[in-house]
């Protein structure tokens, strides 16, 4: 039992990774010699070398392509894009080449390829740095998308993306990255496209992922002072959902409200909305409802504790439902 910050976890999870099985690399901006801007790669090119922690241009495009063409020859690249907004140079390559191959080949090239992304807000950072795309990736047939909360999970879902023979985008919720827990890297890990229960409750369902999971733990909490017991669920899994924890909490609850970072409008926090709507109509209470950043581009770092969802926007959620 160790206790780790979220991007020791993540480095943890790819050292052990590497150690297993020589055919993994790690590429990126930034991620050998520095050990990534957020440190997550540290100390990785020092142990393993530069043929498997490599330094690249500032060509997102390029880095995506190389690990297609890698993941032909029977490598497993992890690609490190350094923030979010810096995606959508290799946008085309990720959407046209690394989720279609597999599909394109009938099965007989695997794409196992890991896309690392910090996402999220949070950090006072400025423009293209603090995005939410994770919805034009969980969009994409052919893509696995998944976005760890927490160290514990950090750990072991990079090694099951790692493990993954279909390609995977990766999501790291930056500002959490210097959140503590223990990890116990001998347990039997949660499989990775699976919703997990964070903290059971009876009166209502709260669903998120990634950044806002803690936010919701502490709404939690903080409404058990008006004598609410609040069920928090971490969805984990973007694509392909795993919804079932969720409905069988909103079968109990009768209502839901659903926390995300990004924008409302065609969102996984849609999805979910739509979903739980579709197969819990007759056990809901009341209408299920999100609290999620704006339709707007994300604001300047003075305005973003007004843009982010926090404690008060998710807890008059919680009032409005409850008040039906």
């Amino acid at each position: 039992m160790a206790v780790l910050t979220l991007a020791k976890a993540i480095n943890d999870g790819l050292r052990a990774a590497m150690e297993r099985d020589p055919k993994v690399l790690i590429m990126g901006e930034d991620v050998g010699k520095l050990g990534g801007v957020f440190r997550v790669t540290d100390g990785l090119q020092k142990d393993f070398g530069e043929q498997r922690v490599l330094d690249t241009p500032l060509a997102e495009s390029g880095i995506i392509g190389t690990a297609v063409g890698l993941a032909i020859r029977g490598f497993r690249p992890v690609c490190e894009i350094q923030f979010d907004g810096f995606v959508f140079p290799g946008y085309d390559q990720i959407v046209s080449q690394l989720a279609k191959l597999h599909f394109r080949s009938q099965g007989k090239v695997p794409m196992p390829v890991v896309v690392r992304i910090p996402f999220g807000g949070g950090i006072g950072a400025v423009e293209h740095h603090s995005e939410s795309p994770e919805a034009l990736f969980a969009h994409v047939a052919g893509l696995k998308v998944v976005a760890c909360s927490n160290p514990v999970d950090a750990y072991w879902m990079i090694q099951q993306a790692i493990a993954s023979d279909d390609p995977v985008i990766f999501f790291e919720p930056k500002r959490r990255y210097w959140e503590k827990a223990e990890v116990d890297v001998s347990a039997e890990p949660q499989p990775l496209h699976s919703a997990r229960v964070a903290r059971p409750g009876s009166s209502l369902t709260l669903a998120g992922y990634g950044p806002v999971l803690k936010t919701c733990l502490e709404a939690a909490e903080a409404a058990v002072a008006d004598g609410h017991d609040i069920e928090v669920i971490d969805l984990r899994t973007l694509s392909p959902l795993d919804l079932g924890p969720v409905f069988d909490s909103v079968r109990r609850t009768g209502r839901l409200v659903v926390v995300a970072e990004a924008p409302s409008e065609t969102s996984v926090a849609a999805e979910v909305c739509a979903r739980v709507q579709q197969e819990c109509f007759h056990s809901l209470e009341a209408p299920v409802l999100r609290v999620t950043g704006f339709d707007t581009p994300y604001p300047p770092s003075k305005c973003e504790e007004d843009y982010l969802p926090d404690l008060d926007r998710v807890l008059d959620a919680v009032d409005r439902s409850m008040g039906w």
